[in-house]
Parts: structure tokens; C-alpha cells; sequence
């Protein structure tokens, strides 16, 4: 049961650093004169930044959620 929890874990860290890289790359993708024009592009660029670090955060307390389990387990 431990390694099946450990291995759930690593995958959780794996997908919150992706999260947190595509949100980055949707941050660095916003150019200053997409912002000031109020584009189209811009206003998708902003609803990716915001899914990506939620997702980021939702993968975060999950991640907090197994090693709790881990160390109930463990006691």
C-alpha cells in the first residue's frame, strides 16, 4: 500500500511542475501590447495562467493529502 501511495505521490509532484510551467509559459506568452489592446488573445492567455496555477494548487493538496496518509500508515 505504501509504494502504491508513494508512486501516487511522485505522479502529484510531477503534474503540479507541469502546472506550474505551463502557467508560467501562458504568463510569458502575455505580451505588453496584447495587455494595453485588451485582445482577444490576451484575455485567453489569462483564463490559461489561471487554470494552470488552480490546477497547480488543486495537485499541491492532494499531494499534502497522500503524505498524510503515508505518515498515518507509517505510524
Amino acid at each position: 500500500m505504501t509504494t502504491f501511495l508513494v508512486i501516487v505521490l511522485v505522479v502529484l509532484m510531477i503534474m503540479v511542475v507541469v502546472s506550474l510551467v505551463r502557467g508560467i509559459v501562458a504568463f510569458l506568452q502575455s505580451h505588453k501590447a496584447d495587455i494595453e489592446a485588451g485582445s482577444r488573445r490576451q484575455q485567453d492567455m489569462q483564463l490559461m495562467q489561471n487554470k494552470m496555477m488552480f490546477n497547480r494548487i488543486k495537485y499541491q493538496a492532494l499531494a499534502i493529502v497522500v503524505v498524510a496518509v503515508i505518515m498515518m500508515i507509517a505510524r
